[in-house]
């Protein structure tokens, strides 16, 4: 059966506080299961228009990661339902996610604050994400990631990501996250 990204009705919101990994894992396993994604959770948070990356590991690895930059959804609930689906069933890199993987998994949602031009020496792979651009051709890192520590590795990932030699003119542009694990909703949240 093919997963479809479908809400289900508003009444049937789970109570209690619910992070933005923890709705991802709820949208995951309900499609999964042949069951339309909750509704965001009520919180104002999950109600503003915000971009992000969901992120899915297994063992530790990358399993699955889709995100936008900037929102196209009304909501950043809705934002969060969509990439969690796109990021457990159409992430080019993984095949889909089955039933067996779900216990295995560990989610994350990096909601995105705007981006802004910046320079090489703007850079710092632990507070910024980064966004390449040639023409078309756009590469994206989010910050924070394990074994990215310099600069050099981060735009060199970021421009492979693209297909843009580093010989060529790019532009930059550097963006903060706020990133939210299971389990993991401050004051922001609700």
């Amino acid at each position: 059966m093919t997963a479809r990204h479908t809400l289900a009705a508003e009444d049937d919101v789970v109570p209690g506080a619910v992070g933005p990994a923890d709705y991802a894992r709820r949208c995951v396993e309900a499609l999964v299961g042949g069951r339309p994604a909750p509704p965001p959770p009520a919180e104002a948070f999950f109600q503003r228009p915000a971009a992000c990356f969901c992120s899915l590991k297994a063992h530790g690895e990358l399993r699955g990661c889709i995100g936008t930059l900037t929102p196209s959804e009304p909501s950043l609930g809705h934002e969060i339902a969509r990439n969690a689906y796109a990021a457990a069933f159409h992430d080019p890199r993984f095949p889909p996610v089955g039933a067996r993987e779900l216990d295995g998994l560990v989610y994350s949602v990096d909601v995105l604050r705007p981006s802004e031009p910046c320079t090489r020496a703007d850079l710092e792979p632990r507070a910024w994400g980064v966004i390449v651009s040639a023409g078309t051709r756009r590469g994206v890192l989010l910050p924070d990631l394990a074994g990215v520590d310099t600069v050099e590795r981060q735009l060199a990932i970021a421009l492979h990501k693209a297909g843009i030699d580093p010989r060529e003119s790019y532009t930059l542009e550097r963006f903060a996250v706020s990133r939210f694990g299971e389990g993991s909703c401050d004051e922001a949240c609700g």
